[in-house]
């Protein structure tokens, strides 16, 4: 794998694809800054070296052109303020005005481009469009893991005009080697925690995954299709009726790779879809009519921190109950806490998937895992065994 470190940036002006698709409030003001936070070892590596950096990226989905609402102007000082250097900036990504910022810039500086996704040919992933940003690099750098699924002219078609001079920052090689860890290389036995409400929106992980793990976890939302595929009563539980029969082909493929599954067997109901709803602890697989699962039960939280202490490589993908509301959040805190502790005794800890990282960032476990992955679609496509276009594009050194 080409890295950054098997470059030398003196003298030399890196274009990084960074990804600073960050939440602004109505002031514009940036509310969270993890995303720029984790993309200042690569920027700072290109300074240190004595070259310069220009850094694009692209900011939520302007319809239709310019939006001076997400315009990347309104994080220039916050990038500025964490990168401990005065960032410059240029209000177009292609054109004159660009060039005259890039031959200005001087190594030790860093220039950041204006929203790629202001030009439609970004997102269609137009080669004139690449060819027009790769003129303002001598190397380039895809440090953006988050958008690394997609085929767009930033992250994948400019890295055609690279041969030889192309390279995964940091940040991206990171995520890489996190997944090939789960996925690989890591250490047995190895589990996959998969929450979230939908077994339809994991079927392709999970049919990946179990050629990978040892044990499989289900929990959340999609555990009361796998019930009631087998016979149980799931009460007014969200479940996917037409899914049933796939359930059961699940646990069938489990079983003859001697994949172990753990399904909850008793689970926190409640009357209503409600914080303050009326709530009981029963079996999984008798739930009363007009009751529904909400969170892990007692004796489940129990059988799941037994599997996830013997785990030495783990991955978890999806809160086991609905984490949002605080009388249902036990299940996905004594998640965390288990794999804190299993990592803590050496084992190794995926976080990745939208649901799963919000939980993780909102119940302080960030810092006690062993990698919480930036990217959300492209984290899942990787789970699902594809080759993301953006890491392609690297790995061609053509």
């Amino acid at each position: 794998m080409i890295t950054i470190d098997d470059f030398n940036f003196e003298d030399k002006k890196a274009l990084i694809r960074v990804d600073f698709n960050v939440p602004l409030d109505e002031s514009f003001r940036v509310t969270d800054t993890n995303r720029i936070e984790a993309a200042k070892p690569t920027i700072i590596k290109v300074l240190e070296d004595g070259g310069s950096a220009i850094l694009m990226s692209h900011l939520g989905r302007p319809k239709g052109g310019a939006d001076p609402d997400l315009s990347l102007g309104h994080i220039v000082d916050t990038v500025s303020d964490i990168l401990g250097v005065t960032v410059k900036f240029v209000d177009d990504c292609v054109g004159e005005n660009v060039k005259k910022a890039v031959d200005a810039l001087q190594p030790g500086e860093v220039l950041l481009l204006e929203n790629l996704r202001f030009h439609a040919q970004e997102e269609k992933g137009e080669e004139e469009f690449a060819r027009q940003l790769s003129a303002w690099g001598d190397i380039y750098v895809n440090d953006a893991f988050g958008t690394a699924h997609r085929a767009h002219a930033s992250t994948t078609i400019v890295a055609r005009f690279f041969a030889k001079r192309k390279c995964f920052g940091y940040l991206l090689a990171r995520e890489i080697e996190a997944i090939d860890k789960v996925m690989e290389t890591g250490e047995k036995p190895v589990t996959a925690i998969l929450g979230g409400a939908k077994v339809s929106s994991k079927i392709t992980i999970i049919e990946n995954i179990l050629e990978k793990v040892d044990h499989l976890i289900i929990g959340g939302g999609m555990t009361y299709t796998f019930v009631k595929a087998q016979g149980g009563k799931v009460g007014d539980s969200i479940c996917e009726d037409d899914k049933t029969g796939l359930a059961l082909e699940i646990l069938e493929q489990a079983k003859a790779k001697g994949v172990k599954v753990h399904l909850p067997v008793d689970v926190i109901a409640a009357d209503d879809f409600d914080n303050d709803a009326k709530t009981r602890v029963v079996a999984v697989d008798q739930i009363p009519d007009g009751w529904q699962g909400l969170d892990a039960g007692p004796k489940t939280l129990e059988a799941f921190g037994k599997v996830i202490s013997e785990s030495r490589t783990i991955l978890w993908n999806g809160p086991v109950g609905v984490f949002e509301m605080p009388s249902f959040a036990k299940g996905t805190i004594s998640i965390g806490n288990y794999i804190d502790q299993a990592t803590q005794a050496g084992a190794f800890s995926l976080v990745g998937g939208g649901d799963s990282v919000a939980a993780v960032k909102q119940f302080g476990f960030e810092d006690k895992v062993s990698y919480v992955s930036t990217g959300g679609g492209a984290m899942l496509e990787s789970l699902e065994g594809k080759v993301l276009p953006g890491i392609a594009a690297i790995l061609d050194q053509g």
